[in-house]
């Protein structure tokens, strides 16, 4: 079974129930290449909730979405049997049982050898997503695009929050600190040690004024040495982008990347063939009419497929 994406000659993209890029909506993901899940939670936020509607708002923006990646020479639509599961079942106001409901769920679109795209949802839910991909896996490397490491120990006494999601990945034994890359990061801290003790636990971590100086070039070449041959997770927090151009999100930092800089970062990464993606806390409530925010988010999340595509095709 191959699930296509319809032919918008026929049927306008307009049209349809709103699944990602009018994916064909399915309850297994047997015989897709990708699922795309979506997990509306957002209790887990320090500051604005609503990216409890990320999903449904990147859904609604992708319909804009066409097969031919120029940029990267290839047909994704054409390439890929991408199949949208729909949302996955949560838990609003218990992150901790919402992580449980992530795995339990996400672990067979993993058996089935699809390849996740979740859209989020606040950062909590990465913690659930590494459950299943290393109970399918083992431990990860984690690429993460980010305004903040999201490697904090609790808030308000709370563990299981979305700025903590790594430090709790890190204690269950699901990623590798040592093969991960966290880059992006920006705006004001707690205390000068708040990035310092991560890296004491063997993560890399690339501030954004450091990382706009590097090429899209020698990015993935940091993130390729870095990673190795081993399993690699792509996670993609829309806060990365600056405000300006995506003000919809929970935590937003100023001076962030450009989208044509984000989306750059994420095509040199071609090449690697990582074991899922998200993309997250995008809170279409703050977004512009015009829907910037999402719009980017399901671009992302585009290019995405894309990497998929170029090592499946």
């Amino acid at each position: 079974m191959s699930f296509k994406i319809p032919d918008a000659g026929s049927a306008p993209r307009y049209t349809g129930i709103r699944t990602f890029a009018r994916a064909p909506h399915v309850t297994s993901a047997e015989g897709a290449d990708v699922a795309v899940v979506g997990v509306p939670f957002d209790t887990a936020t320090s500051m604005r909730p609503g990216a409890r509607f990320g999903p449904a708002g990147i859904r609604d923006a992708s319909l804009l979405l066409r097969p031919w990646n120029p940029a990267q020479g290839v047909d994704v639509f054409g390439s890929l049997s991408i199949a949208d599961l729909g949302d996955l079942e949560t838990t609003p106001g218990n992150a901790s049982r919402t992580a449980d409901q992530i795995a339990a769920q996400l672990e067979p679109v993993l058996r089935a050898g699809a390849v996740p795209l979740t859209l989020g949802g606040d950062h909590s839910i990465v913690l659930g997503e590494l459950r299943a991909h290393a109970a399918v896996h083992g431990p990860v490397a984690v690429v993460l695009l980010d305004a903040h490491a999201d490697t904090w120990e609790q808030y308000y006494g709370e563990r299981y929050f979305h700025g903590t999601p790594f430090k709790r990945a890190l204690e269950e034994g699901l990623i590798d600190p040592a093969r991960s890359l966290l880059a992006g990061m920006r705006g004001s801290l707690y205390a000068s040690t708040d990035l310092d003790e991560p890296r004491s636990w063997g993560f890399e971590i690339v501030p954004c004024d450091e990382l706009r100086t590097w090429t899209p070039a020698e990015y993935a070449s940091r993130v390729a040495a870095r990673v190795g041959d081993g399993p690699a997770f792509l996670s993609f927090d829309i806060d990365c982008i600056d405000p300006a151009f995506a003000p919809a999100t929970g935590t937003p930092e100023v001076c962030g990347l450009l989208p044509h800089e984000a989306i750059g970062f994420v095509r040199a990464l071609r090449g690697m063939a990582f074991t899922g993606y998200d993309l997250v806390e995008v809170a279409p409530a703050y977004d512009t009419n015009a829907q910037t925010t999402a719009l980017l988010a399901a671009n992302i999340a585009y290019e995405f497929l894309t990497l998929t595509a170029l090592c499946r095709g």
